[in-house]
């Protein structure tokens, strides 16, 4: 194993535990794959509306989260993938403190608890803003992917959600996280790689009951990346499908997402001069077998390879 991955494996808690950080590199570097040495979070966004979160929760850094506090969603969440691990759903929903003030301690907490310390939450969504919407808290680093109960207790926080048509959550969203499960399990996980993932989505025009706070996003999409011990991609893919409950979810190659999101990102970040996003700094480019091929393989039910619908 290459030095840089043992570091990482050995940097003490502590480093992890601020919650809003300067610089994922340095504060929660875990959650990111290192292609060829190098830790690569998602590139592109720039400006002080976004904010970066080490997802902490008694103490303990489980993901983290580059959050938009204008539009009041995560633009990604990022994450290792170790496996599938039987988690009790919580129902039991938090906040990030310090967005709303720096001073605050490290972990995420109620609602009901940071009201005590302040008084207007202004920058991220509460569960009112969820109430009689007709959409759900859609997660971006799901339960289901969860490497404990303690990190599936923190991916229940409002700032790892965004608004979810229920049917697109609960219908082919869900068969997306379990059919890539399928995969990084049997292709990565099980032939000695270690797993990288990124989800996230593309804010769209409407917002939350039409109010101006919470934006509702157009595309719901997520990547990943496994490494061998060198530090080596050897495999990688993604899916992007449309926050609707009648939309199909397609499969794309690493380097095609990084161009579809960069114009999709361009569309309605239009003020952020020569933009270009790019999902693992643009190391996790791989010739790997068509993931309409995988979906067909891996998935429980038969996928129609002309129209693939997740």
């Amino acid at each position: 194993m290459k030095l840089l991955s043992v570091v990482l494996l050995l940097l003490p808690l502590s480093l992890c535990l601020a919650e809003v950080v300067n610089d994922f590199t340095q504060s929660c570097p875990g959650f990111f794959a290192t292609p060829n040495d190098v830790v690569s979070p998602p590139t592109g966004f720039t400006g002080d509306r976004f904010k970066r979160i080490c997802q902490t929760l008694k103490n303990e850094a489980e993901f983290a989260t580059f959050y938009d506090t204008t539009y009041r969603i995560p633009i990604y969440s990022a994450y290792s993938f170790t496996g599938l691990k039987k988690c009790v759903r919580t129902d039991k929903w938090y906040i990030e403190p310090q967005l709303e003030n720096g001073k605050l301690g490290p972990n995420m907490d109620t609602e009901s608890a940071v009201r005590k310390e302040v008084v207007d939450i202004v920058n991220q969504s509460v569960n009112a803003d969820y109430a009689r919407s007709r959409y759900d808290r859609g997660h971006l680093a799901p339960v289901f992917h969860a490497a404990s109960q303690s990190c599936s207790d923190a991916t229940f926080t409002l700032t790892n959600a965004a608004p979810q048509n229920p049917s697109f959550n609960s219908g082919k969203w869900r068969r997306t996280e379990k059919d890539m499960a399928n995969v990084l399990n049997t292709d990565c996980i099980n032939v000695g790689l270690r797993a990288f993932v990124v989800t996230g989505v593309v804010p769209g025009p409407d917002t939350l009951k039409n109010e101006s706070r919470v934006r509702i996003p157009s595309h719901f999409w997520t990547a990943f990346c496994c490494l061998d011990n060198n530090n080596i991609s050897k495999h990688s893919g993604a899916y992007i499908g449309e926050n609707d409950h009648d939309r199909p979810v397609y499969p794309r190659s690493v380097k095609d997402m990084d161009i579809e999101l960069t114009e999709l990102y361009s569309k309605q970040f239009h003020n952020i001069p020569g933009f270009r996003f790019t999902l693992f700094s643009g190391k996790c480019y791989t010739e790997t077998e068509p993931m309409e091929k995988q979906l067909v393989v891996k998935s429980a039910k038969p996928v129609n390879q002309s129209n693939i619908e997740l």
